[in-house]
């Protein structure tokens, strides 16, 4: 009698909502997963940790040279995927730890909807220009996407929430995650959004 054969594990796409490339590859990981039998582990991670205070760099924006770069290519991308983004590349960024806190607090309690929350937080983000620094704006970014998620706002400034989002990153460091996005396959790490047509290689040729 033969053993069933073990389902394929996730793909564990990491991001923070603060970061372009990050919601570039939120649009197309789904997609990637289910070509490939897979589903997609969302795990929300803070550059503000993993860069600024561990790696001791400067945001891309701020660093000089890349940084114009960078402006460039985010505004390229925009225009290449038809999206009409109404936040600029150079705005404040908004304090990214209450959505990075209902995210995982979302996965502990309601994991289906994980995905569906982190892409409406980025629409919002990103294509509308919303502050999503407080439970009441993160809630009605969801809320306006159809997702009805009982006790959130609540939710994220609870301890529980902060305790699971302080767990969260710190996993994320010790697998050593720097950046967003990246996306581990079977303990195999690709960074970055131009990775992905590779990462869709490997799923499909297996390791190299």
């Amino acid at each position: 009698m033969q053993t069933p054969a073990s389902p394929a594990r996730p793909l564990v796409f990491y991001f923070d909502f603060i970061s372009p490339y990050g919601y570039f590859a939120a649009l197309r990981i789904e997609e990637i997963a289910a070509r490939h039998g897979r589903t997609v582990d969302w795990q929300a991670m803070l550059l503000g940790v993993s860069v600024l205070k561990v790696m001791g760099l400067k945001s891309l924006v701020d660093t000089p040279l890349k940084g114009d770069y960078v402006r460039r290519d985010v505004r390229r991308h925009f225009r290449k995927l038809g999206i009409s983004s109404h936040r600029d590349v150079d705005a404040p960024v908004m304090n990214p730890l209450p959505a990075a806190r209902a995210l995982h607090w979302v996965k502990q309690h309601h994991p289906t909807l994980a995905g569906p929350l982190a892409l409406a937080l980025y629409d919002a983000y990103w294509c509308e220009g919303a502050d999503l620094s407080t439970a009441a704006a993160i809630c009605a970014a969801a809320q306006a996407r159809g997702l009805a998620v009982p006790d959130l706002a609540d939710a994220i400034e609870s301890k529980e929430a902060a305790d699971l989002l302080r767990a969260a990153v710190n996993a994320s460091l010790k697998t050593g995650i720097f950046g967003s996005p990246t996306v581990v396959v079977d303990g195999e790490p690709f960074w970055g959004f131009d990775r992905l047509d590779e990462l869709e290689q490997w799923l499909a040729k297996g390791a190299w």
